[in-house]
Order: structure tokens, then sequence, then C-alpha cells
């Protein structure tokens, strides 16, 4: 384990995995490092894979309430790659680190290679169809696995993994760092600035996720110039660990843009 100190002095605690060019994963609201489980076991055989805990999460400390943000977790991002040593990375988002990626494409253009935004938005939209369902909203704000595994994930593949499931849904943080990740992730609005983002851009979408609803995703692919939009049918929240498919998918479009 290593630890980054962000601008604030809070450490961050982060850790890498395999060879080659360097690969951000930037995990959902809430979530560790370790709730990449067997995805950033896979994306370690072709990538050096860089993992962080947000501040509030695992192992980092929880710093500074003003900086809980999408944009300044954007910042830790950041200080992760240049403790990593890394500067020039492809950066892999979920959910509310994809908002994150988005931040950190626009704000530090230099750092990331390609973006791929998997399960996420780029803030709030008017139109209701891009608004997340209000049982599924209640369940994720409860925290109860029973009620989210079905939201996130295959029920075959929770059989077959059950340590990553109980992994992905059991990462320590506080009531206090919870609640700021929630708002930070809710208040999130990007989309006048997403013309901005100069990196090669890969967005992966459920066509069943009901906590972002896939129009958020054709809005991404709308704002974000020259993206690439993948549909996953029959997925959810969590496709990123439960369609493995994707690596090979995220593969080939790295593959492509660096030919």
């Amino acid at each position: 384990m290593n630890f980054a100190e962000a601008a604030d002095g809070t450490e961050l605690a982060w850790a890498s995995e395999g060879e080659g060019e360097p690969m951000l994963l930037i995990a959902g609201q809430a979530t560790s490092m370790d709730g990449w489980g067997p995805t950033a076991e896979l994306l370690s055989r072709y990538y050096r894979v860089i993992r962080f805990d947000h501040r509030g999460i695992g192992q980092s400390g929880k710093g500074d309430a003003e900086r809980y943000t999408t944009r300044l977790l954007a910042e830790d991002a950041a200080v992760v790659l240049k403790a990593a040593g890394a500067d020039l990375a492809h950066v892999y988002g979920h959910s509310m680190g994809g908002r994150i990626g988005q931040w950190l494409a626009i704000d530090h253009p230099q750092k990331v290679r390609t973006l791929i935004l998997a399960a996420t938005s780029g803030g709030r939209w008017p139109n209701a169809s891009a608004q997340p369902d209000k049982a599924a909203l209640e369940a994720l704000v409860s925290g109860d696995m029973s009620r989210l595994e079905e939201l996130f994930f295959d029920v075959a593949w929770v059989r077959a993994h059950p340590e990553a499931t109980h992994t992905f849904f059991n990462s320590s943080a506080s009531a206090w760092a919870k609640v700021r990740h929630f708002r930070a992730s809710r208040e999130h609005d990007a989309w006048s600035e997403l013309k901005a983002i100069q990196a090669p851009t890969l967005i992966l979408h459920g066509t069943e996720d009901v906590l972002t609803p896939l129009p958020n995703a054709l809005l991404l692919r709308e704002h974000i110039r020259g993206s690439v939009l993948v549909r996953v049918p029959g997925a959810g929240h969590g496709l990123h660990l439960d369609h493995p498919e994707t690596v090979e998918w995220i593969r080939q479009f790295i593959t492509r843009k660096s030919s």
C-alpha cells in the first residue's frame, strides 16, 4: 500500500499492479479500490493498473469536508497519478468515478490518454427519462446489499462471485463520508464543459441501468466530441464487474486509438 498527499494534506491510499501503460481506475461513490475486484485483475494482465481509495473511504484520510465535490476529487486523482509516476494514463471511471474522470480529462488533459466512462452521467438532466428510478434511488441510500444486488449485477454473477459482491458493497466508510460522497455525485454538473474533453472516450452503459438510465449515455455521446457508445444488453449499474467482456472491448478501443 502506498500513500499520496492531497492538496489539503489528506493521505490517499493507492496501489499498483501489472505492467504496461498506466491505467487509473476511479471507483464509484463510497466504494474502495478493492471494489474493482476481478476487473482490476483482468486489466492488470495488459496494463499497469493504479487504484486508490477516495478520501473518506478505505485506508484514505477523511480530509476537508469542502473538498467533497467531483471536481476536487478529480484533483485527488491527479495527485495519485503523480505519486505513481504516471504522467499519462488511461482513465476508467465507474458511476461517480466516471464523473470524476470527466473533470480529470477537462482540467488535466495532458494526463489522460483515453477515457472510459461506465454507468455514469454528465450531471442532472431535466428530462425525466434520464432521472434514476425512485425505488432504485431509495435502495441505494438504504445501503442494504440485498436490495442493491439486483440493481447492479446479474443474479448468476452474484452467486458465482459472493466474495467480490460482498467486497463491492461493504467498503469501509463512515456515515459522514457516505453522505458527502452521495452529495458530490448528486451535485455533479459538467454538461457545459464536456466539449473540452480531448481524450478519445469510450462510454459503456447497461441497457437495464435504473440508477443511471441509458439516456444519460446518449447525452454523454452528444456532448463529448468523437466519443463511442457501447450499449451492454441486459446490464445494470455494475456492468464493469459482471460483464468481463467489456475488458476486451476496452482493449480494442485503446489499441484502435493508439494506432
